[in-house]
């Protein structure tokens, strides 16, 4: 999907703004419905999502206080694999050793409750060939922040606690940047309000004294847009 997308990206950027719509809005809010997913994690989380925007030419504009990619707060439950942990190695070795009850870490599973915040901005590229239709691609780079509270299967803090490794706390929290692209339209109902599609993906690593892998995210949007002012 990101390489679906980075193709989408750059393809908008080598167009040339010709045959644009030109009855354009300079200001644009956005706010809908938000689906994020986390295949690494099996997290799928549901929020909303609001972007504003000021339109710069027919074929750009910058996103306000949200960005491009818009503010989310989103709310959802996944699972950890021991695997991806930073308690991978010694849990290894301690199979390996024949260790009385120690399971590999791919048998070791943590649901997980989360909550997550983004926070981005950038610029948004308009194709506005058509007058019903408005294609858009656009960057991402921003912050995200994500509480998680983590349920530990029965008998795994005392396992650790044996093998004298430092049990993680149950409620995690951390804050860090996020990388991305994406794209989608808007379906023109009037020259005031629209519907937007929106597709995202971003790439991060959060928890990362906890998780050995950056994590890839791929968010849907849907919602109205409302437009106003003059270009």
């Amino acid at each position: 999907m990101k390489y679906l997308l980075f193709c989408v990206l750059v393809l908008f950027l080598g167009l040339p703004a010709v045959a644009q719509q030109t009855d354009i809005n300079r200001y644009t809010l956005y706010t809908g419905f938000d689906s994020m997913i986390s295949p690494a994690r099996s997290l799928t989380e549901y929020g909303f999502d609001l972007d504003f925007g000021v339109t710069l030419k027919p074929w750009v504009a910058l996103g306000g206080d949200f960005g491009a990619l818009g503010n989310s707060i989103i709310n959802g439950s996944g699972t950890i694999n021991g695997s991806e942990t930073v308690y991978a190695p010694a849990l290894n070795a301690a199979y390996a050793a024949g260790v009385p009850g120690v399971p590999p870490p791919s048998a070791v599973n943590v649901p997980f409750k989360s909550t997550t915040y983004t926070f981005a901005a950038g610029p948004q590229f308009y194709l506005r060939k058509w007058q019903k239709i408005t294609l858009f691609a656009r960057p991402g780079f921003g912050g995200i922040h994500e509480s998680a509270d983590l349920t530990f299967p029965v008998g795994l803090p005392q396992l650790l606690t044996a093998l004298q490794i430092p049990v993680p706390s149950t409620h995690q929290t951390d804050t860090t940047w996020f990388v991305g692209v994406g794209g989608g339209c808007d379906f023109n109902l009037s020259r005031r309000v629209g519907l937007r599609v929106s597709v995202d993906w971003i790439n991060t690593h959060l928890f990362s004294n906890l998780l050995t892998d950056r994590q890839n995210y791929a968010r849907f949007t849907i919602g109205p847009t409302f437009r106003w002012g003059h270009l």
